[in-house]
Order: C-alpha cells, then sequence, then structure tokens
C-alpha cells in the first residue's frame, strides 16, 4: 500500500482508493454489485470451516509493519510476513525488521518484499542514498522468497494442536512437508520508479509462475475481489485471482490493501465463479439494475451458494478443496500505528 506522508494524508487530496467507501455512497453507486457481495460473503461464511490435516501446523501470518514491531505474537510453527517490512526500504531499517523477526520464537520465519521494501528491487535500489544502500542485509534464520520455492519438513507431535516439535526419545513424531512459494510484484499503486516489485495494472504477471505443488502461496497483493476493498472495483490483481483458482493452495498469505485484514475461506465452484463474474461487471446504466448479466450473476451467487450450503450441512457432502485466503495486515489504514488482529491459521 502507498503510505502518503506517513503517519496521515491531507484532507484535500482526492479519495484514496485504498480507503473505504462509505456504505451509503456504495448502495447509491452500485446497489446491486453491493447485494451480490454480501450475498456471497454471507453464504460462504455459513459453509463449515475446512479441518486441518493431522497432525495441524499452525501459520502465524502478519504483513505490513512499516518499521514497527508488534509486541505479542502468537505461537506457532512457522511465522510468515507478506511485505512492506519498512517505510523507505533501506538495508538499516530491512535489517531492524530482520532482527526483529529472527529474535521470535517460532520455528521458522518467512518472509516476501513489499512495494515499500525499495533496496529489495533492483530497479528502485538507485532511489536510495548512498549510505542507505551501501552494504549487505544478514538475513539470520529469515528464509526470504523472492519468486522462489521454499520446502520445509516439519516434524510434529500427532496429539498437539500446536504442531510442538519434539527431541524427546519415546515420544512419537512425525513429519509433514510444505512447499511455500513467495512472489512480491503488484499492480501499480503509485508512482512506477518509486514504488518497488510494481508492474502497470491490467498487465498479466502471474499466469503460470506458481508452482502446481504450492501449499503456501505467499504475494504482497491480494487476488481481486478478496479481501481487497472489493467494491465498488477492488484494488487486487485479476490476473493474480486465476492463478490462485488454477493452483489452489491450502493456503495464501497478502497483504498491501490494510483495511482488507481477515480471512476468509475460498471454495472453487460455481457460486465463486457466478460472485467473480458480476464482480467484474462495470454497470452503465442506471447503476446497473439495468443489467440482465448481472442479475444474472446474482441469481447464480444465491442458487449455487444455497445448493453448497445444503450439500455441506444437510447431507455432509465433501466440496472441492478450499483455500484459505489470509489479509495479514498489521497497519491500520493510514494511521501509522499497528493494531489489526494478526492471523493464525492451522492447516
Amino acid at each position: 500500500m502507498v503510505l502518503e506522508s506517513l503517519p496521515w494524508r491531507q484532507a484535500s487530496t482526492p479519495p484514496d482508493p485504498f480507503e473505504p467507501t462509505p456504505i451509503l455512497h456504495l448502495v447509491l453507486q452500485a446497489p446491486l454489485k453491493f447485494v451480490l457481495y454480501h450475498a456471497y460473503h454471507l453464504i460462504t461464511s455459513l459453509r463449515s470451516a475446512p479441518s486441518p490435516s493431522k497432525p495441524p501446523i499452525r501459520i502465524v501470518c502478519i504483513s505490513d509493519t512499516h518499521g514497527l514491531t508488534v509486541d505479542e505474537i502468537p505461537d506457532g510453527d512457522i511465522l510468515i510476513h507478506a511485505g512492506d517490512m519498512t517505510v523507505d526500504g533501506s538495508i538499516p531499517e530491512i535489517q531492524r525488521q530482520v532482527d526483529w523477526l529472527s529474535s521470535l520464537p517460532h520455528k521458522e520465519i518467512v518472509v516476501i518484499s513489499g512495494n515499500h521494501d525499495t533496496y529489495l528491487d533492483p530497479r528502485t535500489r538507485p532511489l536510495l542514498r548512498e549510505d542507505q544502500r551501501s552494504g549487505t542485509i544478514d538475513w539470520k534464520r529469515v528464509y526470504y522468497l523472492q519468486h522462489r520455492k521454499l520446502s520445509l519438513i516439519m516434524a510434529v507431535e500427532p496429539n498437539n494442536a500446536v504442531g510442538e516439535e519434539t527431541h524427546l526419545l519415546g515420544r512419537e513424531t512425525k513429519h509433514r512437508k510444505l512447499r511455500i512459494y513467495g512472489a512480491p510484484q503488484i499492480p501499480a499503486c503509485g508512482d512506477m520508479g518509486v514504488h518497488a516489485f510494481q508492474y502497470p495494472r491490467g498487465r498479466d504477471a502471474w499466469s503460470e509462475t506458481v508452482p502446481e505443488d504450492t501449499d503456501i502461496l505467499v504475494t504482497h497483493g491480494p487476488p481481486k475481489y478478496h479481501m481487497d476493498l472489493s467494491l465498488p472495483h477492488g484494488m487486487g490483481c485479476e490476473h493474480l485471482a486465476k492463478e490462485v483458482k488454477r493452483v489452489s493452495p491450502t493456503l495464501h498469505v497478502f497483504g498491501h490493501v490494510h483495511w482488507g485484514a481477515g480471512q476468509e475461506v475460498v471454495w472453487w465452484d460455481g457460486c465463486h465463479s457466478a460472485y467473480e463474474e458480476g464482480m467484474s461487471i462495470r454497470p452503465r446504466w442506471f447503476r446497473g439494475l439495468m443489467s440482465p448479466w448481472l442479475w444474472w450473476s446474482t441469481f447464480r451467487v444465491v442458487y449455487r451458494g444455497l445448493r453448497g450450503l445444503l450439500w455441506d450441512k444437510v447431507w455432509g457432502g465433501e466440496g472441492p478443496s478450499p483455500t484459505i485466503l489470509v489479509n495479514a495486515a498489521q497497519m491500520q489504514g493510514n494511521t501509522g500505528k499497528l493494531g489489526n488482529p494478526i492471523q493464525v491459521v492451522d492447516i
């Protein structure tokens, strides 16, 4: 996310697409799409949560700390930071974040970059002063992923919900392999020459880039229409959304859009397809109320969503393998303060 003159921006600036649009304005601007959005999220929220594997592995997710540190982080097996560790992106600022992260008690720590982590993108590195970009970063025990895949073998106790490692003789342990892929690129959210890892909005920077066997995908930006301030237009990437659907990882962690923080489960079914198709329609007349395609998408979301809900709750059927989406942003809007809940997922 672009933090204009942290911690606050001037009231006279144009509306910020990274700030929530007032509900009344959304209802007046796109009433049918407003119904579509809330119908989809209500129905999918009623479905049974996906069960973690046995033994489970606990993933603690944070993002967008912007040079600050979190006082209390829940225990877990793997800590993931989904980018924007810094504000200016200098080596000293990145190193302070790495030192903090490496001091945490989690067994494994995985990090990717964000658009504020200037030094880590060779294209924006020259913008830093010489004293800000001279030297190297000591990553210590932190795994830094930049278009890179990491395989971890986790030793976990079968009866431990947190998945604590053990070396005690006579105690049974099991091993699970997790494949994590991290990539930082985002659709342009500011000056292409200032913010790191940007590509022109609308360009496909994702298709066939994520390994098919990925269990955990870590990106800085969200997939379009999911935890990205989806109304009225969404700030995520439509090509990333297609890539996530193609790979269908167990977990997708991201940040960037601070106000989108939280969790969402995506079931790759007809309800989801109808939702994304409907959200992609740009109403042209009477704010979408005269669009037959938008009405059709809304009907399909309700019909396919209720059918999936009945299959889940009444008949106990298993749907397609879902993906848990986590927007782990810690920064609260453009306030310059951390405070969004830390996201914890058992997989």
